[in-house]
């Protein structure tokens, strides 16, 4: 049996674009209800490097003291080398910057979404359903009115004015409504592996070339999260050499970690990513609009996936957030749909970011990791980038491309004070 109900704004998945629009609709006084398939948060392995671009928007909502108080590693150094040099080794500290935070904060993502949802929580117009699996969008002719969904009660249809994707890659909404995003390519996915952290290990983030390989470790503080990265497509390859032929490539790349590579004892440690690159050439649909992953997914390089994520929400609540309001308080707001050409400023707003980073992540992909990977190349970075001077032009690139973005957003969205139902 079918319940229906209703809502302003319907919000399909539940990670860091999901719940950031539906916390800033609801302290706009926006209705908004938060659907997502999962009963908790607890999935390892997710986004959780938070930019400084996320800091700063968490510091506007007066969250920057939660935040602090989360167990979490802030990192300002990256290195990259061979096991016999160091490539590069920049300072993110950035301390002549013009922004607040001049450093990666470590985060687990069930922490972070668990901070945002508490916060969301203080409104009365925020709803979050867990274990609320989307099964389609609610059509009427050539628009989307809502969306069908599947709880432990059965199956239920929710009305909205306007729909948002925000399911990731994979968006099943965003599949059902016949948008399909246009494959950018990756040469490589990754294996993650999780190694133990010992005093007296170096800190921040540092990157390691070999001959055919590449590696990166991240300290989490009380382990070192690793992701070792492999020609696309060639995850089984790897798990037919057997466990004792990956410790031994992970202890030659990363010599540092060569005394606990024991740890990995079992290929249920080792997690795996089939890593993405793609767009939707359009991001929306009459009363469907598709944000963060569902619009873009992102390679790892740079960690800048959950960023980008936010920044869209932020953009799609300072945009919309003001006519779903309005549209709210009309009897007729499920027959109409809110205005195409406004629910398109959001990707208008978002395609500088999204389309230059893709850019950096696609020149990367094609100039560094391909040529290691496919080819066999000895690694080798341009003589300008092993110089002092190259050293600081990279870490400034870095920084304002990945850490900060190339269009910050900032919250514009006022905070109303309304009961819920308006």
């Amino acid at each position: 049996m079918t319940v229906e109900g209703t809502t302003t704004c319907a919000v399909s998945g539940g990670g860091p674009a999901g719940i950031m629009l539906g916390l800033l609709l609801a302290r706009a006084g926006v209705e908004v209800t938060v659907l997502e398939k999962h009963r908790d948060f607890l999935r390892d392995f997710r986004g959780d490097t938070v930019h400084p671009s996320t800091l700063e928007l968490l510091d506007e909502l007066g969250l920057a003291e939660a935040l602090e108080a989360l167990p979490h590693r802030k990192l300002t150094a990256v290195r990259m080398g061979t096991r016999d040099r160091a490539l590069v080794e920049a300072d993110l500290g950035l301390s002549s910057s013009r922004y607040r935070y001049h450093h990666i904060a470590m985060i687990p993502q069930w922490d972070f979404l668990d901070l945002l949802v508490a916060h969301a929580r203080r409104y009365p117009t925020f709803r979050l359903l867990m274990g609320a699996e989307t099964l389609g969008p609610i059509r009427q002719g050539p628009a989307v009115r809502g969306l069908r969904y599947r709880d432990a009660d059965g199956e239920h249809e929710l009305r909205a004015v306007l729909t948002v994707a925000a399911d990731g890659r994979r968006s099943d909404l965003r599949a059902a409504a016949g948008m399909v995003p246009r494959e950018l390519g990756a040469p490589m996915d990754v294996l993650w592996l999780r190694l133990s952290r010992r005093p007296g290990d170096r800190e921040g983030v540092a990157g390691f070339l070999g001959k055919g390989e590449m590696a990166a470790a991240v300290d989490r503080g009380d382990y070192w999260q690793v992701a070792f990265v492999i020609p696309k497509g060639s995850r089984e390859k790897v798990r037919a050499q057997g466990l004792e032929t990956l410790r031994s490539r992970v202890a030659a790349l990363v010599p540092m970690l060569a005394d606990r590579v024991h740890e990995l004892d079992d290929w249920e440690k080792v997690a795996f990513l089939e890593v993405g690159l793609d767009r939707l050439p359009r991001w929306d649909r009459p009363g469907l609009l598709a944000i963060g992953d569902a619009a873009h997914t992102m390679s790892p390089i740079g960690g800048v996936g959950i960023n980008l994520a936010v920044q869209d929400a932020v953009a799609a609540a300072n945009l919309l957030a003001g006519p779903l309001y309005r549209a709210q308080a009309d009897p007729r707001r499920f027959e109409r749909t809110l205005d195409p050409l406004l629910v398109r400023r959001v990707q208008r707003r978002r395609s500088l970011p999204t389309v230059g980073t893709q850019l950096v992540q696609q020149m990367v992909q094609r100039r560094v990791i391909g040529r290691v990977l496919d080819e066999g190349e000895e690694p080798r970075l341009p003589a300008l980038l092993g110089t002092p001077l190259g050293n600081r032009l990279l870490s400034r690139v870095f920084a304002r491309i990945m850490l900060y973005g190339l269009l910050p957003e900032h919250v514009r969205t006022p905070e109303r004070t309304v009961s819920s139902g308006g």
